[in-house]
């Protein structure tokens, strides 16, 4: 048995389930999310909670008793938290601004790069940091991964866009003189 799907979720006040045909939708004070259902996971919503059963043992159906059960719980804590990732913006002359829903880095290229938020994310800057905010898990964090690939943190410096808990493995420069 799947040690993270036989878990119970915790329904906090002002969150509502119900599950359709083919799909589970999450409603809250941030917002309504859904996800697909599969035909091998049942779910069984009683009174504040939820629990995801598997319908037998095959490969399948235990592969997708934890995944369905995590997707759940994620859609939970967005309408009712929400989710957010923080970046470092790091370099001389290296900057990050935020207007309406666009993000503009000078990051060391000969331009200014413009990245457009998509629908549901919101940014805000603090001095060298972006943080991404939203009820969608996977859209804030793939939203900060686009980021950060304008500009990957490089191993000498240590210059570029990375993540606030990231650390950067650096390296030694050439050595100072020849032998």
């Amino acid at each position: 048995m799947s040690r993270i799907g036989k878990k119970e979720i915790i329904l906090p006040s002002g969150v509502s389930v119900a599950v359709e045909e083919g799909a589970v939708t999450v409603k809250g004070p941030k917002g309504e999310l859904s996800t697909p259902t599969h035909p091998k996971v049942a779910y069984a919503i009683a009174g504040s909670t939820v629990s995801v059963n598997r319908l037998d043992d095959t490969r399948v159906a235990r592969a997708q008793h934890g995944l369905r059960r995590t997707l759940l719980a994620n859609l939970v804590e967005g309408v009712s938290k929400g989710f957010s990732k923080t970046l470092e913006v790091i370099g001389v002359g290296y900057k990050v601004s935020t207007q309406g829903g666009t993000v503009s880095l000078s990051v060391g290229f000969s331009h200014q790069v413009e990245f457009k938020l998509p629908q549901g994310i919101e940014a805000k800057v603090e001095g060298n940091k972006l943080t991404l905010a939203g009820i969608d898990k996977q859209l804030v964090g793939e939203t900060a991964a686009r980021i950060r690939r304008v500009r990957p943190p490089e191993p000498f410096k240590g210059k570029g866009i990375k993540y606030e808990t990231e650390t950067i493995r650096r390296k030694a420069g050439k050595s100072g003189g020849k032998k």
